[in-house]
């Protein structure tokens, strides 16, 4: 009896996509500690095109600069309630031609003030209403007018009040325009909940467009063009955070604010940024970043390293692909130009 051959099937099974292979990136530099040891708590650290570096000390409620070689250091903005000071600052952003903005809330009501790269007041408006403390990380507020991003041309926040992702702000204070639909959260009944959750950092993108990062909850990025139309939306995956995602809450517990009682939400991104080939950098609650190409597939699976492991607050682009992160006025090597 003539035998019968079974042919064997081999099956390769490889990694997912995601489970990119951990890149560690250790620090190149950072602010000198007799410079870094002037502030007591430096919540953004950014850079013009002219190689200025400039940080925005939250505690102390100012602006430094500090020269390119970082051997000096000077107040631009100084702590004060009046026009052309800040108080109780939740936010700042540089543009290439180093004027920047900064976010304040003198008695509570939320104000955006525009200066030159020496400190000269140049511009501002006030939002209407007292600002909401909807998402907080180490206490400080994240969302509204924490999220500002400033074009040079244009200011963009996270404000899903308006019933918009994007809320686009000319100089002067008009609204210019807002894009971008909330998400469903299965939370519609419970507004301040909803609104939380579509909560989300607007960014510029270098290439064209925008990105939306949600920053609570199930975490998700979409890519807009720049007339504002949805190009696309991702899911934001991986082994790093799979146990957190597993624990999100489906119940918020209530605290006490100014307002009455709001849901304590957590936030699931602590930071994100673009960079100038138009890769999105996502900076999760756990200590990685995934990194985005520009056409939504993840490239990279980043841990930032210094003294320790580095667990980024912030993060933004500066010259030569140098990436600037906070805490700790650290610099990096972000493989990028």
């Amino acid at each position: 009896m003539r035998s019968r051959l079974v042919p064997i099937v081999v099956l390769l099974f490889l990694p997912p996509l995601a489970a990119l292979k951990l890149d560690i990136l250790q620090s190149t530099g950072a602010i000198p500690a007799n410079i870094a040891g002037r502030f007591r708590q430096a919540a953004g650290f950014q850079q013009s095109a002219s190689g200025q570096y400039f940080v925005f000390d939250r505690r102390a409620h100012a602006v430094f600069g500090i020269d390119e070689g970082q051997t000096s250091s000077w107040e631009v903005v100084r702590i004060g309630a009046e026009p052309g000071r800040i108080i109780d600052p939740t936010a700042f952003s540089v543009a290439p031609d180093g004027t920047f903005v900064v976010a304040d809330a003198p008695g509570g009501l939320e104000r955006i003030q525009i200066f030159n790269a020496v400190g000269f007041p140049i511009g501002g408006f006030s939002l209407p209403g007292r600002a909401v403390a909807r998402i907080s990380i180490d206490n400080f507020v994240v969302n509204g007018i924490g999220t500002l991003q400033y074009t040079g041309d244009s200011i963009l926040m996270s404000l899903p009040d308006t019933g918009g992702l994007f809320t686009e702000y000319q100089l002067h204070g008009g609204a210019n325009r807002t894009f971008g639909n909330l998400r469903s959260t299965g939370h519609e009944d419970d507004h301040d909940l909803h609104l939380a959750l579509n909560s989300g950092l607007p960014l510029v993108d270098p290439t064209g467009g925008f990105f939306f990062v949600f920053q609570a909850g199930v975490p998700v990025f979409q890519k807009y063009d720049a007339a504002g139309r949805l190009i696309f939306e991702r899911h934001i995956e991986g082994l790093e955070i799979d146990d957190f995602i597993r624990t999100l809450p489906t119940t918020w517990p209530k605290r006490r604010a100014a307002d009455g009682e709001l849901p304590f939400v957590r936030p699931t991104v602590r930071a994100a940024a673009v960079d100038r080939a138009g890769n999105l950098w996502v900076s999760l609650a756990v200590p990685f970043t995934y990194v985005y190409g520009p056409d939504g597939d993840k490239i990279r699976t980043v841990q930032f390293r210094a003294a320790g492991t580095l667990a980024p607050t912030a993060l933004f682009f500066g010259t030569k692909g140098r990436l600037l992160v906070t805490p700790g006025l650290y610099v990096f090597d972000a493989g990028t130009r």
